[in-house]
Order: structure tokens, then C-alpha cells, then sequence
């Protein structure tokens, strides 16, 4: 039985994940393409054989066809527009990654979804991976007690070209926030406040800047530290970041790519100065689908039981607001309140 009906909204090679997914699922089916370019709507009908008709607005792609769902995957410019008319039309949305391009569009977005009844569920597939749910579980578990500094590392070199090259904040506005998410994730607390500082190191091949270092402040009174640079070769970190998280009773470790495991002290070992530790492996056990296809089947699976989606806007929220506090921070040059 079909209960999605989906207007896809952006066809670019970034809907591509998006298609496939909905595809896949035996509830769903795509009833139009909306893009200002139909020779990208042709290319993506052709990709993956679709038989529907194109638009270039939204609304009328809702109307003509009943649909109920938006996937947004438009450039982040278009967000409010796309999101706040798909709400107005009856549609939920979910959509890529940002959930808007400032703090005042986001907490706008917000209100609208909760006004029109429906949902607005933002992609953060980084949260979607056997890796960092074995760490979580294995905090969880109280493994290392309580959290007390989060340390992620992000270092990597990659030569987009196009429009990252020209941002004036590449790091932090196209990747950071799914650091800033896992960190949100893994410890289950919300930020309060950041100081953070970015800048353009010597060898850069971006105009803005590209690395960055951000010190939060968390409500369960954790430290989150965050360094990252997008011109960093050598010695390159995974894309999940590097993390090691202390607490009262231990520490714990993830590279981003091999299992995560945590050091404690060991039972009953004999005082000294530097004490004995035992090793905890964890499994990996997350066993759903990862990266988009995670998001986007937990994001299905909260539409079916009428419940919010882990990234639903009112969560999402959180996670933009410490990217625009972070640049407030930078600009700044002062600790800045997420309040």
C-alpha cells in the first residue's frame, strides 16, 4: 500500500541517494521532479528510469498530484522557501543538510512545522553508523562513567573546486555540524555556550577559512573540544572525525573507522600512581541501514508512527545553532551563549 507520495525537490547528483532509497521501499513511490533546470530533472528521470511529470514550483507540484511528502534537497538558499511552502501545502519535509542558512530561518522553520501540524526532518547522516552507535551505547552503559571532555579531531585535505573554494567559511558552514551532531548524539546533552576561533592557515587553497578550533560548553557541565581543518594533508583523520571521550571512570576511543573500545581502571588493582587499566572492546552491532539510507529510514519510520524523527527540526535546531554561535564566536572574538 502506498503512503508516500514524494515530490522531489533539487535534482542535482545530491538527490541520487535520495531517489534510490525511496524506491526501495514498497510504501512509497515519486510523483514529480520540481527544479529550476529541466535538463536536470531529465538527467535524473533517466538515471533511474522515472515516469513522472517536472515542475519548477512546489506548490503546484503538490496540487497537481496529492503528494504528501517533500524530499528538499535544493540548494540551502532555497530552504525556507521550499520547506515553508511544502508545510502550508499539507506535505512533510524531510530535507538535506542545512536545516537553513541562519539561526532566524531555522527557529522560523521550527515554528512553521509545528503551526501547519506536520514534520520537518533534516539529514544528518553521520549519526547513521555501526561505529559511533557502538560508542554511544558504550557510554550509555556507563562504560567510563560520566562524560566529563569530548575531543573530536577533523583533519583532511580535500580539493573540491566550485563553491567551497570561495566561502568565506567552508569549515564550519558546509562540514561542522556533523561533528557539532555526533557530539550532541554520543553524550545526550545540549549545548549552552562556544568560544571558537577560525582562520586560514599558511598552504590553504580556500579564500575563507578553513580550519577552525571550538571550545562548547554543555548543559550536563561537559566540555565538547573541537579542532578541525578542511587543508590538512597527511595524516588524514576519517570523515567521521577522531574522538576520545574522558570521564569519571575511564576513557573512550574512536578513530572513526575501527571499532571504538574504552580503557578503565581495573578491578580491584593496587593503588599507584599511574593506575592499572583494563580494556573494554565495543561490538558493533547496529545492524539498520547506515549513512542517507539510515537517516532517511528512520526518518520513514517515524512518519508511519506518527512520532518525531531523531533529526527532526526541534533537535536539528540545536545542532545548526552552534555552527551560527561558533561564527558569532569567531567574529566576535568572545564566548557566545546558546540560550
Amino acid at each position: 500500500m502506498i503512503t508516500n507520495r514524494i515530490v522531489i525537490v533539487g535534482c542535482g547528483n545530491m538527490a541520487h541517494a535520495w531517489v534510490k532509497t525511496a524506491l526501495a521501499r514498497q510504501d512509497s513511490e515519486i510523483a514529480a521532479l520540481v527544479d529550476l533546470k529541466e535538463e536536470s530533472a531529465k538527467r535524473l528521470s533517466e538515471a533511474f528510469g522515472l515516469d513522472v511529470p517536472f515542475y519548477t514550483g512546489v506548490q503546484e507540484a503538490i496540487r497537481e498530484t496529492g503528494a504528501n511528502l517533500v524530499f528538499d534537497v535544493s540548494i540551502p538558499e532555497a530552504r525556507k522557501q521550499i520547506v515553508t511552502a511544502s508545510l502550508e501545502a499539507g506535505c512533510d519535509v524531510f530535507s538535506e543538510k542545512p536545516m537553513a542558512v541562519s539561526l532566524e530561518d531555522a527557529k522560523g522553520l521550527a515554528a512553521a512545522a509545528e503551526s501547519s501540524g506536520r514534520t520537518f526532518s533534516v539529514m544528518q547522516n553521520r549519526r547513521y553508523n555501526k561505529g559511533i552507535r557502538a560508542l554511544k551505547q558504550l557510554l550509555a552503559e556507563g562504560t567510563i562513567g560520566q562524560p566529563g571532555m569530548i575531543c573530536a579531531d577533523f583533519f583532511l585535505g580535500p580539493h573540491f573546486g566550485g563553491f567551497r573554494d570561495v566561502m568565506e567559511s567552508p569549515l564550519l558552514l558546509d562540514m561542522a555540524i556533523h561533528t557539532f551532531d555526533q557530539a550532541r548524539f554520543l553524550i545526550g546533552s545540549d549545548p549552552v555556550s562556544v568560544y571558537c576561533h577560525e582562520f586560514n592557515p599558511a598552504g590553504s587553497w580556500y579564500r575563507g577559512s578553513a580550519s577552525a578550533v571550538c571550545l562548547f560548553e554543555f548543559a550536563d557541565g561537559s566540555v565538547f573540544s573541537y579542532r578541525g581543518s578542511w587543508c590538512a594533508e597527511g595524516a588524514p583523520t576519517s570523515w567521521e572525525a577522531a574522538w576520545r571521550i574522558t570521564g569519571s571512570g575511564g576513557t573512550a576511543i574512536w578513530d572513526g573507522t575501527t571499532p571504538p573500545y574504552a580503557e578503565a581502571p581495573a578491578a580491584g588493582g593496587q593503588p599507584s600512581f599511574i593506575r592499572e587499566t583494563r580494556r573494554i572492546e565495543a561490538p558493533l552491532v547496529w545492524s539498520e541501514d547506515e549513512g542517507h539510507a539510515g537517516c532517511l529510514a528512520e526518518m520513514f519510520a517515524a512518519r508511519q508512527e506518527g512520532r518525531r524523527a531523531e533529526t527532526d527540526c526541534t533537535d536539528n535546531i540545536k545542532s545548526i545553532g552552534m555552527v551560527f554561535g561558533a561564527l558569532e564566536s569567531s567574529a566576535k572574538g568572545v564566548k557566545v551563549s546558546l540560550l
